[in-house]
């Protein structure tokens, strides 16, 4: 139930898909700056009709020309890109949630693989793989280098068919290999269950296509199940990659009754963006206390944002990612396609995250996972060229309590934001009396 229809945003990690050809006869260049451009341009025409010429092997010029370009953008920041026809179409289908492959999301870390979260219920995360993990190899090939598409084409593949990929770890002593076997991929964006009488908990793995419209049935089935309301709700993002940028403002909105979710601000007028909550959906006023982590970024934190800046919720956990730059996604003339940085997001408030992250309210460590090393806090502003931060009812009975599953007795985060949940209530009973 997305409530501004004028604008269909795509983000994976935060980028927007925009359907439409570009070319350089359309590029509008001033004249002033444009003969000097074209004298820099003579430079690299003069390279590629050498090397077309004088190298050692024939090569061909759409080769030449796609590993320039590749160069071209990689020196910008480490969301900067060029995809292949092959990746592109990958690409797209990234979005609607189902893909051959291991279920990780990746970026670079001083150009090395690194792991930014395993997707819940995938090889990777049944493997152990973790927030942080450096991928050193891919089969017998080193990733030293390697570009984030290219990695990521070397790892999916044929549901059923075994892949090894070499991870180092900060409490490894030596490199370790894990073999995986590829899985269809369907990443089940939105998950729910009742923790307690009248506590409510959601978890969202991804923001992709129907994650808004999902979270509304999640929200239903969970008040039908507690007797058709809700007294606490923990939203739990840790561990979200990101996904589709009009998705998280869906979802921000059904918390929200009126006021700015996110703005966006770029050098082109397209860039220059607002989404607002709309009164109509809006969700009772109960409390809410989202989760957050290392792992949780771009849309995630688009959402944790919003609701922090409003007051909405209670943000728990340990900081975010910190990517706060949107990536518009340019189809090209021969199917492949253009990643460019065109536009960074900003909160409410007017605060930019980008390297930063969320800082929660009540930090909690995962005392399950080892938080404390390097690896873990690996973030936004660990990459080459990242942007700087910018500043700018009753008590139930015995009988009717429901005891929280070993899953999420287990899960130490999970039971503080259960713990504040209840003490909220007891609180507001206090305050009443």
């Amino acid at each position: 139930m997305f409530k501004n229809k004028l604008f269909t945003l795509l983000i994976t990690l935060t980028f927007v898909l925009i359907f439409g050809m570009v070319s350089i006869g359309r590029i509008e260049v001033p004249q002033a700056s444009a003969a000097n451009d074209y004298q820099e341009l003579q430079l690299f025409t003069d390279v590629l009709t050498i090397v077309k010429r004088s190298y050692v092997e024939e090569v061909l010029i759409k080769d030449l020309v796609y590993g320039a370009i590749e160069g071209m953008l990689a020196s910008l920041d480490p969301h900067s890109g060029f995809m292949s026809p092959e990746i592109y179409k990958e690409m797209k289908v990234d979005t609607r949630g189902e893909f051959g492959g291991l279920g990780i999301e990746i970026s670079l870390r001083d150009g090395v693989l690194t792991i930014i979260a395993p997707i819940e219920d995938t090889p990777a995360s049944r493997a152990g793989l973790k927030s942080g993990d450096h991928i050193l190899k891919i089969e017998d090939e080193y990733t030293k280098g390697m570009e984030i598409m290219e990695a990521v084409q070397l790892m999916r593949g044929v549901p059923g068919t075994s892949i090894t990929i070499t991870i180092m770890r900060s409490d490894f002593e030596k490199p370790q290999p894990f073999a995986l076997k590829r899985e269809v991929i369907k990443v089940k964006s939105v998950k729910s269950k009742t923790l307690d009488n009248g506590f409510g908990y959601v978890r969202l793995t991804q923001f992709q296509e129907h994650s808004g419209e999902d979270l509304v049935k999640a929200l239903d089935g969970l008040r039908e199940v507690n007797g058709g309301s809700l007294q606490g709700l923990v939203l739990d993002l840790r561990n979200n990659p990101g996904g589709l940028l009009d998705q998280a403002v869906d979802v921000s909105d059904q918390f929200l009754s009126e006021g700015l979710i996110v703005y966006t601000k770029g050098r082109e007028d397209d860039a220059q963006m607002e989404f607002s909550a709309m009164r109509s959906g809006t969700e009772p006023n109960y409390p809410i206390v989202v989760l957050i982590n290392g792992g949780s970024a771009s849309a995630s934190e688009i959402v944790a944002g919003a609701l922090q800046d409003h007051g909405r919720a209670v943000i728990m956990g340990t900081q975010s990612f910190g990517k706060g730059s949107v990536q518009t996604i340019i189809p090209l003339s021969d199917d492949s396609g253009l990643r460019l940085t065109t536009a960074k997001y900003y909160t409410p408030n007017g605060t930019s995250i980008q390297a930063r992250g969320i800082m929660p309210d009540v930090e909690v460590i995962q005392s399950e996972i080892k938080e404390v090393n390097e690896l873990s806090h690996f973030r936004e502003k660990d990459l080459k060229n990242h942007f700087d931060t910018e500043n700018s009812g009753e008590n139930p009975t015995t009988e009717d309590v429901i005891y929280p599953d070993e899953e999420t007795r287990n899960d130490f985060q999970l039971m503080r934001a259960l713990d504040l949940l209840k003490g909220w209530k007891i609180f507001q009973g206090m305050k009443a009396a």
